[in-house]
């Protein structure tokens, strides 16, 4: 999208930063002003005519829908498409023309404030749920701004840290929602985060904004700020950032800087352009007046119960029936002021709230006695008084549920938390109860993880319900009395403990650095890798049926592409949902990789008796590793493992598979050692009669003898004083044979990625 011809260099600087909190720089009718409002899950749309600078104020009512935290569980991408189309919706009729959001950060730590935000542990379940999103948002004509580009994954002084991560991690694991998505969903913009990467803050990282996002990944929409993310006007813009928000006041930096020949007019109006580039694209968006809040309501409740996760149920304990004479004893104040979402920019005023215990009674049969205690006060403070209420009330009961969870001030934007447990006194209440009552029934509701070791041996079952949205206590209420089972699966372990997680020893850095210490070994691909035990693994979910698998099938289809295809039956007596999940596995005496890593899902329904077929397609770069040496993907010929099953601890099915790889081994040099040269294809054949010397060795040692071992660790340019023949001169020969016969087809590593296996839902 071209500028207007007669744009002053002052007037492209106005287009690079807001006119207001929440609205970009119009220009004399040439340039039309565009408005942003936050909305991951919810629309939150300041009232012009009283919001305030800081956009602090109450927002105007719109639906509360479940956050990613409960959005991700239900593995479901048709579902999360169906909710970006309703806040599009929402966003229009709210005069908004591009919805801040999705978040799809890793969720490093469990203690990350904003991990209700983020979709899941595994990039793949990002990039689907994430890119889902989007093109439900965009399908209306609004555009998405998905965030916070990159390596954003903590609170904790997080407009200063620096994230220090290896380039393979970071393409392995930190990277990859964010590709998918740009090369897949076509998002209208991306936000930067606040933090460093590797010491240059987000906002002025040429190298993430101009190289990767752009030049490699083909992005051609807007990069913005995060609020307030932008330290130095003219060296953000350089590297790539288009939009500072809000504005600083500091246009004349960017004019200064061109006229003094400190920054090319050429940044400015490519910036320039694409701002105008989303602003035609929002043009034609949909436009309307209002939405029915009955059916967005209606889609909040669906998407409660889709991702609501059944931990535990013991004895079949849920679901209970509504038509049966009891007594049950609801305990818990989020029964009566539900936790439903979670706090900072992202929190929307509802259009209503249903409650748990108004959606039990609604929902109750004329022969169930219902009776309501709080059981403890949401400041955590104790009060023996709430107890004895609540375990009298359980003592007359047949069924005890106990809502239980975090409290609203214990987890929001701006700040981590430092435990993962639940408050003390919400447990002793639950130890009270279960001891008078024995068919106890746990309901949670928290944005990140909490620890259920502790105290689940008092509860039969155990259902997490996350941060349902304004619809949620209908949703629960549904899957406590069976209306619907539950379909939600764990998109993060539950640790035993906190020093259990992978990150424990370096979260939350200090200094100014965090150091992402663990690598590639995030959530399950650490618990998994090490045999780590953990109280719920990742994928794990219950329902209330049951589920084989059979005839695993793996049929190659070109070249470094496979189908998978298996067939799921429910052995149950109730219609269910299942998430059959695909992992690619390497079995690894030594690992040098997670053992194992999630390639595709699918979520399917089937009625009691029911079959279904569901298949994946595998790629190259579902088994491919980021080369730090060679700067891009690689496949290395081998075999790998194909597994199905119901979570990364939960394999019904395995196939062995063979890859050629992609013909793109590891380039030799001098300091590349013996063992190294032998093992790859070119530098065995090249090495050939110079090292006969040294092959008869190994040969006439009949195994890896110490003298063995000694002389394959040892780099080939040390061969020199041996005297066998390898000179400076020699090893020189080599190295450039080899890099010769090894050049890549690609040596710039831009080959798009295939699609992820993702199956889809059925």
């Amino acid at each position: 999208m071209n500028l207007p011809d007669d744009l002053t260099l002052a007037e492209k600087a106005s287009l690079t930063s807001g006119s207001s909190t929440w609205r970009t720089t119009a220009v004399d009718g040439r340039v039309r002003a565009l408005t942003l409002t936050d909305g991951p899950h919810g629309i939150r749309r300041q009232d012009p005519a009283s919001g305030d600078a800081l956009g602090l104020n109450d927002s105007l009512p719109a639906t509360c829908f479940p956050p990613a935290v409960t959005l991700g569980s239900s593995w479901d991408p048709e579902l999360a498409r169906r909710v970006g189309a309703a806040l599009a919706r929402e966003a229009s009729a709210l005069g908004a023309d591009v919805v801040l959001g999705p978040g799809v950060n890793i969720k490093r730590s469990p203690l990350c404030g904003r991990n209700f935000e983020y979709f899941s542990e595994d990039p793949l379940i990002s990039a689907v749920m994430g890119a889902a999103l989007v093109t439900g948002i965009q399908s209306l004509g609004i555009g998405a701004c998905v965030k916070h580009f990159a390596v954003n994954n903590q609170e904790t002084d997080r407009m200063r840290v620096s994230a220090d991560v290896d380039e393979q991690t970071l393409r392995e694991i930190y990277l990859p929602a964010f590709e998918h998505i740009v090369r897949h969903a076509a998002p209208y913009a991306v936000m930067c985060s606040y933090n460093k990467i590797n010491g240059v803050h987000a906002s002025e990282n040429r190298r993430l904004l101009t190289e990767v996002l752009r030049e490699e990944w083909g992005f051609d929409g807007l990069v913005v700020s995060d609020w307030g993310a932008v330290n130095d006007r003219v060296a953000a813009l350089a590297a790539g950032l288009d939009l500072e928000m809000p504005p600083t006041g500091t246009d004349e930096q960017i004019v200064a800087a061109v006229t003094a020949g400190h920054l090319d007019e050429q940044a400015v109006t490519a910036a320039a352009e694409r701002v105008i580039r989303l602003g035609h694209r929002t043009r034609h968006a949909r436009r309307f007046d209002d939405w029915d809040q009955d059916a967005h309501h209606e889609l909040c409740r669906q998407a409660a119960r889709a991702g609501a996760v059944l931990l535990k149920n013991d004895g079949d304990l849920l679901p209970l029936d509504p038509a049966a004479t009891q007594r049950i004893a609801v305990v818990g104040e989020f029964a009566r002021t539900p936790r439903y979402q979670g706090n900072g920019s992202s929190h929307v005023v509802p259009t209503r709230l249903d409650t748990p215990w108004d959606a039990l009674r609604a929902a109750a049969g004329p022969g169930t006695e219902l009776t309501f205690t709080p059981g403890f006060t949401l400041d955590g403070t104790p009060d023996a008084a709430l107890v004895a209420d609540a375990v009298a009330a359980a003592a007359r009961a047949d069924t005890a549920l106990v809502f239980l969870g975090l409290p609203d001030a214990a987890e929001s934007e701006g700040f981590d938390r430092t435990t993962i447990d639940l408050p003390a006194d919400q447990i002793a209440l639950l130890r009270a109860v279960s001891a008078v009552c024995p068919r106890i029934a746990v309901v949670l509701a928290n944005g990140g993880v909490a620890a259920v070791s502790g105290w689940q041996d008092t509860a039969s079952a155990v259902l997490e319900g996350w941060l349902p949205g304004q619809a949620g206590g209908t949703a629960l209420a549904d899957l406590i009395f069976g209306f619907h089972s539950p379909s939600g699966r764990l998109t993060e372990t539950i640790p035993l403990r906190l020093s259990d997680t992978p990150s424990y020893l370096h979260f939350p850095g200090r200094d100014g650095h965090v150091v992402y210490g663990e690598g590639r070994y995030v959530g399950y691909r650490h618990y998994d890798t090490l045999d780590v035990p953990v109280a719920y693994p990742f994928g794990h979910g219950l329902t209330y049926t049951r589920f084989s698998y059979s005839d695993l099938q793996v049929v190659e289809s070109g070249e470094n592409t496979w189908t998978a295809e298996v067939t799921v039956t429910n052995t149950g007596g109730r219609s269910g949902h299942e998430v059959v999940q695909l992992y690619v596995a390497f079995q690894e005496p030594i690992p040098s990789r997670p053992r194992h890593q999630l390639r595709g899902f699918t979520k399917i329904g089937l009625r009691p008796g029911e079959s279904g077929r569901v298949s994946f397609t595998l790629t190259g770069r579902d088994i491919a590793q980021w080369s730090p040496a060679r700067h891009r993907w690689q496949v290395t010929a081998g075999r790998f493992i194909v597994e199905v099953g119901a979570s990364s601890r939960d394999i019904r099915l395995r196939a062995e598979v063979t890859t050629t790889g992609d013909g793109q081994d590891d380039e030799l040099g001098p300091m590349s050692t013996l063992g190294e040269w032998l093992a790859h294809p070119v530098g065995a054949r090249l090495l050939g009669d110079r090292m006969r010397r040294v092959t008869g060795l190994l040969g006439a040692s009949g195994g890896r003898s110490p003298l063995v071992e000694l002389a394959l660790g040892i780099p080939l340019a040390k061969f020199s004083t041996f005297g066998i023949g390898l000179t400076p001169d020699v090893v020189a020969e080599l190295v450039a044979a080899a890099r010769r016969t090894s050049a890549p087809d690609d040596p710039s590593g831009t080959t798009p990625p295939d699609t992820p296996a993702t199956g889809g839902t059925a």
